[in-house]
């Protein structure tokens, strides 16, 4: 089903804006201005929709327990999928969901994870020859995130993921992010919902029960990049720790230059070639606009 934006926007029904000015404000991502209107618009009507699908697979969890004479059997978590490509604005778009839901009126648990921490250390992708692929599907240990994903459907009590830097540019040693019982989990990366050839093969996106691609022209995701890039020259890399420190000299035309191949050379390739071959399996596509703005909604029919 495609939906342009008035007709997705009708289907918020009396769904409340929940977040402030300022809440939203601390949303933000460094590349995307998401507005009220926004939210309005087109997270309210989603979060609207999902709040559905979540009821519908709680109550599907209800019988199937009662059926098997297990009714205090433990609850999976409603796992939600968020995939695009780099500066597509997945980050914004997962934290504002996450913000809109853990508001409902029963107050549930969300949690949001980021495939950055499956990513193998630098060492190893050093190793593997593997660093000018770094967010490629190879550059992931993707076992671990499947034992991880995996755990979060059994229903255990207690179930961790690594943590990644983006100053860093590492995963950061002995540290862990424990989610305790969530009742909706987003995971939000560039592959996630990557699938294979080998038959009878589990993946990642088996487990989801909704998932969203974020979705621009390609024109538009590179003038984002090279944004962004700027941007952070002026304030991450600054930082003398920073992995990428060695581009806050850079005058506007080098940076600009070097953004361009960076994203020529690898990210545009990894679009191409993984991610954007992704796209049709989504539950649900957002479709930007060069303004960022939402233009259509696709929601695949059941």
């Amino acid at each position: 089903m495609r939906l342009d934006r008035d007709a997705w926007r009708a289907l918020r029904a009396d769904a409340p804006m929940t977040l402030s000015a300022v809440e939203l404000d601390a949303l933000r991502g460094i590349n995307e201005e998401i507005t009220p209107e926004e939210v309005e618009d087109v997270y309210l009507p989603l979060t609207r929709l999902l709040n559905l699908y979540v009821s519908a697979v709680q109550e599907l969890h209800r019988v199937t327990a009662t059926f098997l004479g297990d009714p205090e059997a433990p609850r999976a978590p409603f796992l939600i999928g968020l995939a695009g490509s780099v500066s597509a604005g997945k980050s914004t778009t997962a934290r504002v969901l996450q913000a809109l839901l853990a508001r409902w009126p029963n107050s549930p648990r969300v949690d949001l994870v980021t495939t950055d921490g499956f990513l193998y250390p630098n060492a190893e992708l050093e190793r593997r020859g593997l660093m000018r692929r770094k967010g490629f599907p190879e550059s992931y240990d993707r076992a671990a995130l499947l034992r991880f994903t995996s755990q979060l459907k059994a229903g255990l009590d207690e179930v961790s993921c690594p943590v990644y830097s983006h100053a860093r540019y590492d995963i950061v040693p002995d540290e862990r992010i424990v989610l305790r019982r969530p009742d909706i989990v987003i995971i939000e990366g560039l592959n996630v919902l990557q699938h294979g050839a080998q038959p009878g093969r589990a993946f990642v996106a088996d487990f989801f029960d909704f998932s969203i691609y974020l979705d621009a022209e390609i024109a538009d995701l590179r003038h984002w990049y090279v944004h962004r890039f700027l941007r952070l020259r002026d304030t991450a890399f600054q930082s003398p720790g920073a992995y990428f420190h060695r581009y806050a000299a850079l005058t506007d035309e080098e940076a600009e230059h070097e953004a361009r191949k960076l994203w020529r050379e690898i990210n545009e390739v990894n679009l191409k070639r993984n991610i954007l071959p992704t796209r049709e399996r989504a539950t649900l596509i957002l479709k930007k606009g060069e303004d960022h703005r939402i233009q259509e909604v696709m929601l695949r029919r059941i």
